[in-house]
């Protein structure tokens, strides 16, 4: 197994570690992440490593830009078309502008996936979606109003307008927000994956509504900073911030108060499924069509929708009674 984790420079990518040189027969899969420095995608990385070690004859390298635009991701995937990897498993920052560069990939040659957040049908072979998407929508509504009996106003702290899994996410959610009588959804913000832009968004949305109840971020990024925003404004025990986040981030929040629970699915596992569906289509172990069961090793097997799309594994909660058995894991 070998690891190159990479920065994207202004048009090109620098390896800055390798574990160990590639040998002439290794696949080389790149990990292509939203933005790099996020928790969530370098808990990835460490399940795609674990794929690569249990296969053997795999390079992982784990690359991205340093901000979560559409035009960055481009730019990476141009270089990896010229370094003529074997696979690339991307999680898309916007699910059409990446379809023409890995349309290209695909006619050299190169498998390619999308993962977490998807790309439209034409670009990609498979899409591994962490959860299903109904279970999601309804799971982080439900995170809210679990703690609002008499129901509240809450508000939706998103990635970007464009992140298809998140859009996803939030339509499935306001489908079933009847479901919960007296939540009413006020508002949905975007603080594009930025710590600082989030943290601000929070701080907006605090001031606009001031008897908000709850703050949803199906973002891990999102929803630390909301409930940092929500520390510092000491409103902690009364606006309760919930969506999707990592226990490793989000312990000294439910600690404090500012979050009451919130869910997750396990990264380093979605990591490592996203590499064995991309070894197993590059290799020709398995074919990407409607109906297919994929083997994901330890994962078990992904199978196909009409859309070549399959959901890997239900949304798992973390609150006071558990995350302490968590923190130190992911």
């Amino acid at each position: 197994m070998k690891l190159w984790k990479s920065l994207l420079a202004a048009t090109a990518i620098a390896a800055v570690s390798v574990a160990s040189p590639a040998q002439a027969d290794d696949k080389r899969i790149a990990l292509v992440v939203k933005a790099l420095g996020i928790g969530f995608f370098e808990a990835a990385a460490k399940g795609a490593e674990e794929a690569a070690k249990e296969l053997g004859d795999v390079e992982i390298i784990y690359t991205g830009p340093t901000d979560t635009t559409a035009e960055g991701q481009i730019e990476v995937i141009n270089a990896l078309i010229a370094q003529k990897v074997d696979a690339i498993a991307i999680s898309a920052n916007d699910q059409d502008a990446l379809v023409p560069a890995l349309k290209k990939a695909m006619d050299r040659g190169i498998t390619v996936i999308s993962w977490d957040s998807g790309v439209a049908p034409e670009g990609r072979q498979l899409h591994l979606n962490p959860s299903s998407n109904p279970l999601i929508g309804n799971m982080i509504i439900k995170l809210a109003a679990d703690h609002l009996p008499d129901g509240g106003d809450v508000a939706v702290l998103s990635a970007s307008a464009t992140a298809t899994n998140q859009n996803t996410w939030i339509e499935e959610m306001n489908k079933v927000k009847g479901n919960y009588p007296g939540i009413n959804v006020v508002a949905t913000v975007y603080g594009d994956d930025l710590a600082d832009k989030s943290y601000r968004e929070a701080q907006g949305l605090m001031q606009t509504y001031p008897d908000l109840k709850a703050i949803i971020a199906p973002t891990s990024v999102g929803i630390v900073a909301a409930a940092q925003a929500v520390s510092d404004a000491e409103k902690a025990g009364h606006i309760n911030v919930t969506g999707l986040g990592l226990p490793s981030e989000m312990a000294g929040h439910i600690e404090s108060g500012a979050s009451k629970s919130f869910a997750i699915w396990n990264p380093i596992d979605l990591g490592y499924s996203a590499t064995m569906l991309a070894y197993n289509l590059a290799t020709d172990k398995a074919e990407a069509a409607p109906g297919a069961d994929i083997p994901m090793g330890r994962m078990g097997t992904l199978t196909l929708n009409d859309s070549n799309e399959g959901a890997m594994a239900d949304p798992f909660v973390y609150d006071s009674s558990n995350i302490d058995d968590f923190k130190d894991i992911f």
